[in-house]
């Protein structure tokens, strides 16, 4: 009998412990966020560099919202997507805005997806600090639906707006010029920074020529040095997932123009949807002269991903001097 009890109690304590790590695991990155983290949390958040975008200043490495969303590029592993939904629960999502606020990642962009907000205002509730870049969801041309959606993600607390990719792409390519012009005009009078993202360069090309108001950019560039790019005369239509896959059709031409730009800009899809190593695509993109870099990053990267940043914005340094 007395065993018995024993193996009982042996085992409950073994549960309760295991609970406890558990809790304890999650709790740790939230006290970090909140600036309750131990020195070595804070020396690591001091050492990830920041660039005034507006009136934002903005950590040079930015948290993005593929992972998170479940807006993957898996090409043709499509078990991915799923995969990644059962992992980011929503104890999950917060856990990764925390760990990234403990490593010095100050912002997060995203598209307008009620679960993310959602999530976001409890980061907030709990402490966080993470500033948000978001792009509206609805229709350009709906200009109605577009203007109430900016006033409610104002009212929720971001801090600045941009044109989604896909919106942008198919308003150049349609001729459709004024509904960028309007867009941006809709952020303004929000009293927000106001951006314009794009997969398409004739985007970026399109808005200096038209002289858009535009703060900033967010333009796709990674090189086609990995297994899989499209080769010579192949990238010749839009981005593409699906073999040969990419999302910067011409990235030489890309680094020739943003270089020329006054206004910052933050590249994304600098990984090619994970073909490319970090150290490789952050590397390119800040050759390139990005401002920041977007990543998607599962909360297991992040501390290796700001490492990799952190060397590379360091040895630039050291040779500009």
């Amino acid at each position: 009998m007395s065993s018995d009890i024993n193996r009982r109690t042996f085992g409950k304590q073994i549960v309760t412990a295991g609970i406890g790590l558990a809790l304890a695991r999650t709790a740790a990155p939230l006290r970090a966020a909140i600036g309750e983290a131990s020195g070595s949390a804070t020396a690591t958040s001091s050492a990830l560099s920041k660039v005034k975008i507006s009136n934002l200043e903005l950590s040079r490495l930015i948290l993005g919202c593929n992972l998170i969303t479940g807006s993957l590029h898996a090409r043709e592993l499509r078990y991915v997507t799923d995969l990644s939904a059962h992992y980011n629960t929503d104890e999950k999502v917060l856990e990764t805005f925390a760990v990234a606020e403990a490593h010095g990642i100050n912002t997060f962009m995203t598209h307008d997806r009620p679960r993310v907000i959602a999530l976001l205002k409890k980061h907030r509730e709990r402490g966080g600090k993470l500033q948000w870049l978001v792009s509206p969801a609805s229709p350009l041309d709906d200009y109605a639906a577009y203007d109430e959606e900016v006033q409610r993600l104002v009212l929720d607390g971001v801090a600045g707006l941009y044109i989604f990719g896909g919106h942008a792409d198919r308003a150049v390519k349609e001729g459709k010029i004024d509904l960028l012009r309007r867009a941006l005009a809709s952020f303004k009078a929000a009293n927000v920074p106001a951006g314009i993202a794009a997969h398409a360069l004739e985007v970026v090309a399109t808005a200096e020529q038209h002289r858009l108001d535009a703060d900033y950019y967010v333009k796709t560039l990674h090189h086609h040095r990995y297994p899989g790019a499209p080769r010579a005369g192949e990238a010749t239509s839009d981005w593409s997932e699906k073999p040969p896959a990419y999302w910067c059709r011409n990235p030489e031409e890309t680094v020739a123009l943003m270089k020329g730009l006054q206004k910052p800009w933050i590249a994304y899809k600098v990984m090619a949807a994970g073909a490319i190593p970090p150290r490789d695509g952050f590397r390119y993109a800040f050759d390139a002269g990005a401002h920041c870099i977007l990543a998607g990053m599962f909360d297991f990267q992040i501390a290796e991903d700001v490492r990799i940043a952190n060397e590379l914005l360091t040895a630039r340094r050291t040779r500009s001097t």
